[in-house]
């Protein structure tokens, strides 16, 4: 029964794998939709290989056309441009302190980037929430 098995084993050959690939030149800072890529036979190490897993998401470097898509090269998409005036929120239990900033940096959600209170021109460094505030620690 087992060198059946082995025989079935041998006989079905290795497991076929995709491999996502862009369609057309992406850009970066390009936003990945739908009809932007698609699967093809074979694999890349660290290429993406479920369309979900890059759709929705934001190409951090350029790719071209029938190239594959890597998941490190895909992110959040930004939610906070350089120079972009946000809302800091600072909150430590009931406690919540609201501010005015500049954004230093660009960066999307779960992105750390720092920011300067527009009244004091303090720098900080805070996390970008979903609404795209930007939320600051403290710091001890």
């Amino acid at each position: 029964m087992r060198g059946l098995l082995c025989i079935a084993a041998c006989l079905a050959g290795p497991a076929a794998a995709d491999t996502v690939v862009a369609l057309r030149s992406l850009q970066a800072r390009t936003v990945i939709g739908a009809g932007d890529v698609a699967l093809k036979s074979g694999t890349v190490a660290g290429a993406a290989t479920r369309l979900e897993d890059v759709i929705g998401r934001e190409m951090l470097v350029a790719v071209f056309k029938d190239r594959p898509v890597f998941v490190r090269n895909a992110g959040a998409p930004t939610l906070v441009e350089r120079n972009q005036i946000v809302p800091l929120v600072f909150t430590l239990g009931t406690l919540v302190i609201s501010a005015e900033g500049r954004a230093l940096g660009r960066g999307g959600e779960g992105d750390l980037i720092r920011i300067m209170n527009t009244a004091s021109r303090a720098t900080v460094t805070g996390l970008v929430m979903p609404d795209g505030s930007v939320s600051v620690k403290a710091t001890r």
